[in-house]
């Protein structure tokens, strides 16, 4: 049987604004030819839902690792990745929403 584990239990750290390193659970993880960037969107582990029931999403481009050690991250610069990043983001929440639907 062929396993898909995109969703596996990954986690990274970050270090926020602060310095403080937050775990995160990777939700997604992207390569974009038009950038040449992969990119990972992570949510804070333990990260509450707001009102609307929505947790928010961070992304950072990440130059992956050798020998599987952790990769680098990087903040997003450009409104061109962020419109890309929000577009990916839209349509893993309606891929969720519809395997919410079939169950």
């Amino acid at each position: 049987m062929a396993h898909n584990h995109e969703f596996e239990e990954r986690q990274i750290t970050v270090i926020d604004e602060d310095g403080n390193e937050q775990l995160c659970e990777v939700i997604h993880t992207f390569d974009s030819e038009k950038f040449g960037k992969s990119y990972v969107l992570y949510t804070p582990v333990g990260a509450e839902e707001d009102e609307e029931g929505q947790i928010e999403i961070f992304a950072s481009s990440f130059i992956p690792g050798e020998n599987g050690e952790e990769g680098e991250l990087f903040p997003i610069e450009t409104e061109e990745e962020w419109d890309m990043i929000e577009e990916v983001i839209h349509s893993l929440e309606e891929e969720f929403e519809e395997e919410e639907d079939e169950d």
